[in-house]
C-alpha cells in the first residue's frame, strides 16, 4: 500500500442562520440567511472564508515496532483516520483508542482510493441548482511546497450557468503505474461528542501506513457554560433516538402517535393572507391527516380570528406564538404589544395548549438572555390577567441554548423546545434524521433540565446537497418517517405547505419544506 502524507488544517465557521424578511410580513418563518450569491457549504449553518493558518504537514511520532501496543500520538485534535507506521513485516496489533472534540471542528480531512493507470478526476463539491446561480464555495485542495504535499480548504465563486448538477473545483490526477492507493482531500465537519477507533490487527509484507477510522459513540454533554466561540455552528452529534411517550405529556402536550403538530401560517402562494374560508380548508385537510394541534408564530394576517375557528370547527388545539423581528425584544415594542392584545382580544384559552415567546430571537440576535426572559416574563403576566394558565416556553436552535447562559430563560418557562433540522448537518442522511433530531432534543432538555419538544422539524423536497444530506421527495419521505418513529410525538413538523412567495435562500430549499404530499392531504 502507498500513502500520501496529509495536513488536516482547521478552518473558521460563522453563523449563517438568521432569518428574510418575508414579503407583505414581518420577518418570519424563514430557515436559513441569505447574501447576494448563493452559498453551498457542508451545512447551512457554516458561511467559509478561507483556511486559517499556514498549512502544515503532520508528521508522526517515531513509528512503534512489529507487534505494536500503543496508537502514535501527536497534534492531532479531531477524529481524521489514524496513520499508523508499519515500517517493516510482522504483525501489528493497535489497541482500541478514544478522542473527545469538545467544539464543532472542520478540517481537511483524508479519504483513500484505488486508482488504476491514467487521469482520474476526483473530489470537488457537488451540487444543484434549479436556475442559474452564482455559488460561493469551500473545497478540499492539495498544495505543493518544497515537495511537501499538504491538504488545504479554499473558496472559489462559481457561475451555474444554467439550472443542472455542477462538481465544482475537482482535482485532476495522473497515475503511472498499474494502480495505487491515493489520497483524496474531503473537507470534514466532526460534531462534539466522543468517537472510538477500535483495535487493530494487521499482518504486513512490507512497509505500510495503516488509516484505522474514527467511529462516533456519544454525543458530548451540554456544557454548564457559555462555550467560547460564539460562531460555532448548530450542528451537534446525533444521539440515540429517544423513546415516544407513550401517552400525552400534562398539559396535553405531545402525542401517542407520532403526528401531534404542524405548523401553519395563512399565507397565499403570493405571500398575502388567505380567506378564512381558504384557511379552513387548509385546517380541515391537516385534520382529516391525523394531526391534533397547529402551531402558529404570531398574529399577522387576522391569524388568530381566522386559524383559531377553523382549528375549533375541526377539533385542533393551538400553539400560538408572540414572533419577535430585529430590535423588537422589549416590553415597550409596539409590535410585542399589539400582538399581546390581540391575543388578550381573542382569549380562546380552551384552544391554546402552548405559548410560544419568540422564535429563534437568541440565535439571531433580536434578545439577549436578559431581554427574552423579562419579555416571557411579561408575557406570562398579561396573558396570565387575561385567563390563560397552561405552558410557555420559547425556541431556538440548539447552539443558542448551548453558548449562552440560559439559565435565566430556564427558570421562567415551563417546558423546553429547539428547532431542529437533520437537514442542515451534512453528516445526517434523511434514513438517520429522527436520530439527529431526538438527540438535538436531548441537549437542550439537559441543558435546562426540563422536558422538550420539538417545535420546528422537517426536510426539504428541493435545494442543494449538504454532504449526505439531499433534498427530494423521495429523501423527504424518508426523513420524515425517521423522525415520527423516533421523536414524532413530541415534534411539531415544518410545515403544511410549500411557501412560492419566499427568496429560494442560500440553500435554495426555502420554498419547499411542504410535506402535506408525505401524510397524504
Amino acid at each position: 500500500m502507498k500513502a500520501v502524507a496529509v495536513a488536516a488544517v482547521l478552518a473558521a465557521g460563522a453563523s449563517a442562520h438568521r432569518n428574510h424578511h418575508r414579503h407583505a410580513h414581518n420577518d418570519l418563518f424563514e430557515k436559513r440567511g441569505h447574501n447576494e450569491s448563493e452559498i453551498c457549504v457542508p451545512g447551512c449553518t457554516t458561511v467559509w472564508s478561507t483556511i486559517t493558518g499556514a498549512a502544515t504537514l503532520y508528521t508522526p511520532p517515531p513509528p512503534p515496532p512489529a507487534t505494536a501496543t500503543a496508537w502514535p500520538t501527536g497534534p492531532a485534535v479531531v477524529p481524521t483516520p489514524a496513520a499508523l507506521v508499519c515500517p517493516t513485516p510482522g504483525t501489528y496489533t493497535f489497541p482500541a483508542t478514544t478522542l473527545t472534540v469538545t467544539e464543532t471542528t472542520t478540517v481537511c480531512a483524508a479519504s483513500t482510493t484505488e486508482l488504476p493507470k491514467g487521469t482520474h478526476t476526483l473530489g470537488g463539491v457537488t451540487t444543484v441548482v434549479e436556475t442559474e446561480t452564482t455559488v460561493v464555495c469551500p473545497y478540499a485542495t492539495t498544495k505543493t511546497e518544497g515537495g511537501v504535499v499538504t491538504s488545504v480548504i479554499e473558496t472559489t465563486t462559481y457561475v451555474c450557468p444554467s439550472a443542472g448538477t455542477y462538481t465544482i473545483a475537482p482535482i485532476t490526477t495522473t497515475v503511472t503505474v498499474d494502480v495505487t492507493t491515493v489520497v483524496v482531500p474531503v473537507v470534514t465537519t466532526y460534531c462534539p461528542g466522543t468517537y472510538t477507533a477500535p483495535a487493530v490487527t494487521t499482518v504486513v509484507e512490507t512497509a505500510t501506513v495503516v488509516f484505522c477510522p474514527f467511529e462516533s459513540a456519544t454525543p458530548a454533554p451540554a456544557p454548564s457554560a457559555p462555550a467560547p466561540a460564539p460562531s460555532s455552528p448548530a450542528w451537534s452529534n446525533p444521539s440515540p433516538p429517544a423513546s415516544p411517550p407513550k401517552g400525552p405529556a400534562p398539559g396535553g402536550l405531545g402525542s401517542s402517535d407520532g403526528k401531534w403538530a404542524m405548523t401553519y401560517t395563512p399565507y397565499d402562494s403570493t405571500g398575502h393572507c388567505k380567506t378564512p374560508s381558504a384557511v379552513l380548508e387548509d385546517v380541515k385537510k391537516i385534520a382529516g391527516a391525523g394531526f391534533k394541534t397547529l402551531r402558529v408564530y404570531s398574529t399577522d394576517c387576522d391569524t388568530l380570528t381566522s386559524v383559531g375557528p377553523a382549528a375549533r370547527e375541526c377539533g385542533l388545539n393551538l400553539i400560538i406564538g408572540i414572533f419577535i423581528g430585529n430590535k423588537a425584544c422589549n416590553n415597550n415594542s409596539p409590535d410585542v404589544a399589539h400582538q399581546i392584545d390581540a391575543i388578550k382580544a381573542w382569549a380562546q384559552w380552551d384552544l391554546v395548549k402552548l405559548v410560544v415567546v419568540a422564535n429563534e430571537a437568541l440565535f439571531n440576535g433580536f434578545c439577549s438572555v436578559g431581554q427574552l426572559r423579562d419579555l416571557i416574563v411579561h408575557t406570562k403576566s398579561e396573558l396570565g390577567g387575561a385567563g390563560y394558565s397552561g405552558p410557555y416556553t420559547t425556541t431556538d436552535v440548539v447552539s443558542a441554548w448551548v453558548e449562552k447562559d440560559v439559565q435565566p430563560i430556564c427558570d421562567v418557562i415551563d417546558v423546553v423546545a429547539c428547532n431542529a433540522h437533520a437537514y442542515f448537518n451534512p453528516n445526517t442522511p434523511p434514513s438517520q434524521a429522527g436520530q439527529f433530531v431526538a438527540g438535538q432534543l436531548s441537549i437542550v432538555e439537559k441543558r435546562c433540565g426540563k422536558e422538550g419538544y420539538i417545535m420546528e422539524t422537517g426536510w426539504p423536497t428541493a435545494g442543494v446537497c449538504h454532504g449526505v444530506a439531499c433534498p427530494g421527495e423521495s429523501q423527504q419521505a424518508e426523513a420524515i418517517s425517521s423522525i415520527q418513529s423516533a421523536i414524532g410525538s413530541k415534534a411539531v413538523f415544518f410545515s403544511a405547505t410549500n411557501d412560492p412567495w419566499k427568496q429560494p435562500g442560500d440553500c435554495g430549499c426555502e420554498r419547499s419544506w411542504g410535506c402535506s404530499k408525505v401524510f397524504g392531504f
